[in-house]
């Protein structure tokens, strides 16, 4: 079979094309010039048969569970408790744009959500408070790529699901990455906090004050740990986990915190299913084209070539990560793990390299490019949030892509930070 499905999709691709259509149209047709038409109802059975699975349903209910909880005023008491924990040091409101991303995380798991809800909050909050509207908006991207790091997390599902990588043991290997990418976050931002001399957010606040916050919003902050616990523990299945979530959201919107009204569910409930099924027919649509690679040998090909750079692992490592890093910038990152997962990860598995290790490596590596020009969806949302150019927010990010870049390597060359709680628990 020729490659001629590539060229289509990359042309497609160029040209402004959906992904999905690009995904659908490269393979089919190749297959027209390739007089290959009676494959089109395989092509079609592996279209249906990548969307039909029980472990995707966790997908729209963890997207249902963050649309419940952004919907139902979580945001702004996980934003409240943030900063009496750190608003007193300088530069307290982006130290607090930054934690709380870490804490939205554990609710939404998506990095758009993120940008979207704690931009529109904390963005003007923090022009009004004497930071650039650039800064502001570059701190709400460069941090909300930990949405799809910290469990629970859509990406790390998609990349279980196509590659057979357990997702509990993912949830687990991506919370120290997402610890230490908040971490460099916040010492950046400590740094150019003082020599730009930005504002103190406010005085430092009691222990009262902040069990008053805490109190607020410590059932939402309950989440991730109901659910990784039930999880690890075996009480449900990761699908069954996320329908928890939503249950779970539903009923402290609703019933506990009285901050979701009954008619805002009908929207809440289509803006959830147009997400959804955006995603699972981009999830079948990949796995679609997957397929096509296999049956053509370019997956072989590519493998042979990249084992015939160097025999050296870690300098494969290097270059794979490099790869990875450039991909995010033009595909997003749930396209770029259905299409590349199928063809890179065995690679680095048969070099001794293990699935879990090389599956964080690459979520959080795509992740990042989330927040990277030209094509980053999250730099996007943050442009159109603030009203800034993307071009300047992209530059004012550069220090904290560096954070980024390092914590990628040091995952990559210290398998310990991510290997060490799945093994821990039995997942590795």
């Amino acid at each position: 079979m020729s490659l001629s499905y590539f060229w289509v999709f990359i042309l497609l691709l160029t040209a402004g094309a959906p992904v999905i259509f690009a995904l659908l149209i490269g393979p089919g047709v190749s297959l027209i010039l390739d007089g290959k038409e009676v494959f089109f109802s395989a092509l079609l059975n592996r279209l249906y048969s990548g969307m039909n699975s029980f472990p995707l349903m966790a997908v729209p209910f963890f997207i249902l569970a963050g649309e419940l909880m952004n919907q139902g005023g979580i945001t702004q008491s996980i934003v409240r408790f943030s900063q009496t924990l750190i608003g007193h040091y300088r530069g307290g409101l982006a130290q607090v744009n930054i934690l709380s991303s870490v804490l939205f995380a554990g609710l939404s798991g998506s990095a758009v959500a993120d940008t979207s809800a704690l931009g529109k909050m904390l963005i003007p909050a923090m022009e009004q408070n004497g930071y650039s509207r650039r800064f502001a908006a570059a701190v709400t991207a460069a941090s909300s790529v930990i949405g799809p790091i910290i469990p629970p997390s859509g990406i790390m599902i998609l990349y279980a699901f196509i590659m057979n990588v357990s997702v509990a043991g993912m949830f687990l290997a991506g919370i120290v990455p997402g610890v230490l990418i908040c971490a460099g976050l916040m010492l950046m931002t400590s740094r150019i906090a003082k020599k730009r001399n930005y504002p103190v957010a406010n005085a430092k606040a009691t222990w009262q004050q902040r069990g008053s916050a805490l109190k607020s919003s410590f059932l939402p902050l309950l989440t991730p740990v109901i659910l990784l616990g039930g999880i690890v523990l075996g009480v449900f299945t990761p699908t069954e986990a996320a329908a928890v979530a939503a249950g779970y959201a539903l009923i402290i919107t609703l019933f506990v915190t009285n901050t979701l009204k009954f008619n805002k569910l009908p929207t809440i409930l289509v803006n959830a299913a147009v997400q959804s099924g955006t995603i699972l027919l981009l999830v079948g649509s990949a796995v679609t084209f997957a397929w096509i690679i296999t049956v053509s040998g370019m997956a072989d090909t590519l493998a042979s070539e990249i084992i015939g750079i160097t025999d050296n692992v870690l300098l494969l490592l290097l270059i794979i990560n490099l790869f990875l890093f450039a991909i995010g910038m033009f595909l997003d990152a749930g396209p770029a793990i259905l299409i590349l997962g199928p063809v890179l990860a065995p690679i680095f598995i048969s070099l001794g390299i293990d699935p879990l290790h090389f599956a964080v490596i690459m979520c959080v590596n795509l992740t990042v490019g989330l927040a990277t020009p030209p094509m980053g969806l999250v730099l996007f949302v943050a442009a159109s949030v603030s009203g800034e150019k993307t071009e300047n927010i992209a530059l004012e990010m550069l220090p904290f892509l560096a954070v980024e870049a390092a914590v990628i390597f040091l995952i990559t060359y210290f398998p310990a930070l991510t290997m060490t709680l799945p093994t821990f628990f039995g997942f590795a």
